[in-house]
């Protein structure tokens, strides 16, 4: 009985194995087979959105990567398989999205932020060393005599 209930839950188990998709194609060209790859590394799945369209199992990865082989077998080269793709899903779909007017905030934020950190942290080191170098280290004679006074009080 327990060597019945172990296959069927282990037969159970493997059933959504079983009918995942491969995808298997054929290339004319080995050049063809790479720049598949190239390209399916490149270009990001729109529903995973963290994974590139070759390691997603998403149908719409799915979809994108028999568009790829399709433009590849009429010839079309990278550059026209790509903006197809931009064109058609936005600049998101590239993991490395081109440099223009629209991606000039993603490209260059970071390098900005930093940069408006260290200004930061410049002006209150400088404030803080003005500061330090405004006040006096020792007490005039007047205060000093007067500091004396109010010890002496003190003590009595």
């Amino acid at each position: 009985m327990k060597r019945w209930l172990a296959a069927m839950v282990l037969g159970l188990s493997m059933a959504g194995v079983a009918h995942a998709a491969i995808d298997t194609y054929e290339f004319a060209k080995e050049g063809d087979r790479e720049r598949f790859r190239e390209l399916t590394k490149e270009l990001r799945c729109p529903k995973c959105q963290n994974q590139d369209i070759a390691d997603s199992n998403a149908p719409i990865a799915a979809d994108l990567r028999k568009e790829i082989f399709r433009m590849l077998g009429e010839g079309k080269d990278n550059q026209q398989i790509i903006d197809f793709m931009v064109d058609r899903y936005g600049d998101f779909v590239r993991y490395k999205p081109a440099l223009n007017a629209k991606t000039a905030l993603l490209w260059f934020g970071p390098a900005g932020l930093l940069l408006g950190g260290l200004v930061v942290i410049a002006v209150i080191v400088r404030r803080r060393r003005a500061q330090r170098t405004e006040t006096p280290d020792s007490l005039s004679a007047e205060e000093r005599k007067r500091l004396d006074q109010l010890l002496d009080k003190n003590q009595e």
